[in-house]
């Protein structure tokens, strides 16, 4: 019997896509609302027996994640085989440490929560800081897909003579393996306590001449990438493609970096956005059907 695919809340092109390379069935749900603002779910779709996948990205994921339990919890009580959770985008990576009495480690409490209703996690790139990986806070497995080579192949297509710039020393790791075949550079990122981002750079020398390719893993509030095409900018450089894996582009970020002269912005499709340009459902589909396989 084929596999199910529910994309959640809404349809999606990756959903369509990953349907398609795996020869899955689209999921069907009903989700509507209560005047108290109660949820009223129902699925339509047969999945007793059935290796069931929830393709969502844990975006706002406040809006969405009672819903998406709801979900989850009614696939179990109607017998599915497995639960797998597709979350190209994983939300409540960041606070990954209690830096004040009284915080919550909402990174542990929401793992704790998606592995009560999940089979398995298969996610891109999370932000992992402290972690070293998400089995530290998941009970279940979980499986991390790279989007770097995805990336080289992008822009080995579309820019001639490149070099890449990795915004701070935690990007280094996947940098490097995005840059396999061109040359880089590392910045250094400081953080004030009053909220301002200093970067500092190292020398460039001969990568002048050079196509800078700015690629950072989150466009947030964008205040690194602002600090690095002015600083380009102002020495002259060649105007520099930005690539992000995770667009989530908050406070008008998106727009104000479209004002800067940059080149082109470039994105995953991890968040729906009108930056997509490179697309992951060849990998997710390739993950989970490696993974079914593995667990039939």
């Amino acid at each position: 019997m084929n596999s199910l695919v529910f994309d959640f809340p809404t349809s999606s092109p990756l959903g369509d896509e990953i349907r398609e390379l795996m020869g899955a069935d689209k999921g069907k749900v009903v989700l509507r609302y209560f005047p108290d603002g109660e949820t009223y779910l129902r699925v339509e779709s047969h999945v007793k027996n059935r290796d069931v996948i929830i393709n969502t990205s844990l975006f706002h994921p406040n809006d969405m994640f009672l819903n998406l339990f709801f979900l989850a919890d009614t696939l179990r009580l109607q017998g599915a085989k497995t639960i797998g959770l597709l979350a190209p985008y994983l939300a409540y990576m960041r606070q990954d440490k209690v830096f004040l009495p009284g915080e919550a480690l909402t990174s542990v409490t929401f793992a704790k929560l998606l592995s009560q209703y999940f089979s398995y996690l298969i996610t891109v790139e999370p932000h992992l800081h402290r972690y070293h990986s998400l089995a530290e806070i998941y009970s279940i497995p979980t499986i991390v897909v790279k989007a770097a080579p995805l990336i080289t192949k992008w822009i080995r297509k579309n820019v001639t003579d490149p070099f890449l710039i990795g915004p701070d020393e935690e990007s280094n790791q996947w940098v490097k393996e995005i840059a396999a075949e061109f040359p880089y550079i590392i910045l250094k990122k400081i953080r004030h306590k009053d909220g301002r981002v200093e970067i500092t750079w190292p020398e460039i020398g001969n990568l002048k001449n050079k196509v800078p390719v700015l690629v950072d893993d989150i466009i947030s509030s964008g205040e690194t990438m602002f600090q690095a095409v002015q600083y380009l900018k102002n020495h002259g450089m060649k105007a520099p493609f930005c690539i992000v894996i995770h667009p989530i582009f908050g406070r008008e970020s998106y727009q104000k970096l479209q004002t800067m002269g940059v080149k082109a912005i470039v994105s995953c499709n991890s968040i729906p956005h009108p930056s997509n340009q490179i697309d992951l459902s060849p990998l997710l589909a390739r993950e989970i059907i490696k993974f079914l396989r593995i667990n039939a």
